[in-house]
């Protein structure tokens, strides 16, 4: 077997990749299939909680794969200071505060095509980001975004634990 034969392994978010990207970068995957039957369509793993710093990204990347992105749904709760509305490339997003969670963004494309992204909070460990995104995408899925976070991020320390 040649060597360019032999598979290499990729790993889509290396262990130090969230503290080596600046706030502002979007770290984004996308479900492959041209199948919308999931629950999810992608998702997302801002650095912090300034929607403000962390959404013009997400709309730049979403636009190069999707088109133009009119509209962002989110939980207000859950970010810093949520505007009503962003400009990027010169383009207006309107920004919608819902109680979706602070785990799901739902992102307008057009006048009615929605996606809806997971996402990971900004002080998960890289290999609990890798997991919970790898899962999102996955073409069955069918769980919800707060059933992904909950599977996939570690729980608080109990007392019993913190005395193994």
């Amino acid at each position: 077997m040649a060597e360019s034969d032999t598979p290499t392994p990729r790993q889509l978010l290396p262990d130090e990749i969230h503290r080596a990207v600046n706030p502002g970068t979007a770290l984004l995957r996308l479900r492959t299939t041209h199948s919308r039957g999931g629950v999810l369509d992608g998702a997302w793993w801002p650095r912090s909680r300034d929607i403000a710093t962390e959404l013009p990204a997400l709309i730049q990347a979403l636009t190069a794969h999707l088109g133009p992105v009119t509209r962002v749904g989110l939980d207000a709760d859950a970010w810093e200071e949520v505007p009503t509305r962003v400009v990027v490339d010169d383009r207006v997003v309107r920004l919608d505060s819902f109680p979706v969670g602070d785990d799901t963004v739902l992102i307008t494309r057009g006048d009615n095509d929605h996606f809806a992204l997971l996402v990971v909070p900004p002080d998960t460990t890289p290999d609990a980001a890798r997991d919970a995104m790898a899962r999102a995408v996955d073409a069955g899925n069918v769980t919800q975004a707060a059933e992904i976070l909950v599977a996939t991020l570690p729980g608080p320390v109990t007392e019993h634990q913190e005395s193994t």
